[in-house]
């Protein structure tokens, strides 16, 4: 079976995901997750679970590159893309994964500054003299 193509979003990170049958080996901008993450033991379980909840962790390779943002949205979009390809391998796992919030891209984004504000709504301390 040929390579499968995803792509995952989150905040301001985008993941591309390629997916092959294998053997459960995840390289991420050329490095293996441990290598790419770290310490950030959190993050990690975060990245396999979609390969957890449909039991495809001994039995597909990943291959991907990220972009964009930080650690913590370059992980999210890279469980999204996951999700997305394991989908295109296999149909039916969508089942599983839609229920669990896999399938849907999560839009927040940080607001923007407005003028007159210290940050997006927060004002200034008011002074009364």
């Amino acid at each position: 079976m040929a390579k499968i193509y995803a792509t995952g979003r989150r905040k301001a990170s985008i993941a591309k995901v390629w997916l092959t049958p294998g053997s459960g080996n995840m390289t991420i901008n050329g490095l293996s997750i441990d290598a790419w993450l770290g310490g950030l033991e959190a993050k990690k379980l975060r990245v396999k679970q979609p390969l957890a909840l449909t039991k495809q962790d001994t039995s597909v390779d990943i291959v991907a590159t990220t972009l964009g943002g930080g650690f913590g949205g370059q992980a999210d979009a890279l469980r999204h893309g996951i999700s997305r390809a394991l989908v295109k391998f296999n149909p039916e796992l969508k089942a599983i994964l839609k229920p669990e919030g896999m399938m849907t891209r999560d839009s927040r984004v940080v607001e923007r500054k407005k003028p007159g504000k210290r940050k997006a709504r927060r004002s200034r301390q008011f002074s009364k003299r």
